[in-house]
């Protein structure tokens, strides 16, 4: 999979030690991995198992990622406890007016010719890899951490890693910031007419506990804390694919097409 295109790790001078990030991964010992089937888990839209599964990735990773299983106590603590209010702040935060998308290409490189470039590839490697994507694109969070584990070229999983995961998660956790929401929600009132409720105080911006905790078991695995700390700088004062800039330029581009726009244009 070549994603020498990304921007992000070249504008950022990072320039990761392969061995350093393989260090983890060789003789293939996916159970090293297994892991990241279980945070999957945590960014499908949840069932009535969801809560069960959180915690036993919470007991999953007690031991290891105390850091981590620290953000998922929280998580846990936070989610509504009703599945139809967890489906509702699930699709509030992901999928309508939402504050993100779990679709990794599209954060990193929004409607650029990039980004096919990624889901070309990276259906690739579900196919030979035999990772099911469902309904699902290809640079969806769950599909890519399910494929993780499935891998068998430990260099392939450190690129994907280091150059379209953790690059993705800073732009994602960024995007919690209650400003950047704020300004969200005065483009979706604009556009829309009308918000959808958000969830009650700190359960709006709960999965970033998710995210965050996703971030921790990056950092052991694979030694990114150091590449993490120079993306989050750089990103800061060099904002490559924007989420709340791309939703403006929809709701423009939309607006465009349909100057009477009631709300419930598709």
């Amino acid at each position: 999979m070549d994603t020498s295109d990304n921007v992000i790790p070249a504008k950022a001078g990072i320039h990761q030690n392969q061995e350093k990030l393989d260090s983890r991964l060789r003789g293939n010992d996916k159970m090293k991995l297994a892991h990241y089937s279980q945070l999957a888990d945590l960014f499908d839209f949840p069932g009535p198992e969801f809560i069960a599964r959180g915690q036993n990735l919470l007991n999953c990773l007690r031991d290891h990622y105390p850091d981590a299983a620290d953000e998922i106590k929280c998580f846990l603590d936070g989610i509504p406890s009703g599945l139809k209010d967890q489906q509702e702040l699930y699709t509030r935060t992901f999928d309508v007016q939402s504050i993100t998308t779990l679709d990794i290409g599209y954060v990193l490189f929004g409607d650029d010719y990039k980004r096919a470039e990624l889901l070309s590839n990276l259906t690739r490697e579900h196919k030979q890899a035999g990772n099911e994507c469902g309904s699902e694109l290809a640079d969806h969070l769950p599909n890519i951490l399910r494929l993780i584990p499935k891998l068998l070229d430990s260099e392939l999983v450190a690129e994907l890693v280091s150059e379209i995961l953790v690059p993705a998660l800073i732009l994602m956790i960024r995007e919690f910031d209650l400003e950047r929401i704020e300004k969200k929600n005065t483009n979706y009132q604009k556009h829309y007419k009308t918000l959808i409720e958000a969830a009650p105080g700190s359960a709006r911006v709960i999965y970033s506990r998710g995210l965050c905790a996703l971030q921790c078991v990056l950092k052991k695995d694979f030694q990114v804390a150091e590449m993490i700390d120079k993306l989050k700088s750089w990103s800061q004062n060099h904002p490559p694919a924007d989420f709340l800039g791309l939703i403006e330029k929809e709701m423009d581009i939309e607006d465009n097409a349909n100057p009477v726009n009631s709300g419930f244009d598709v």
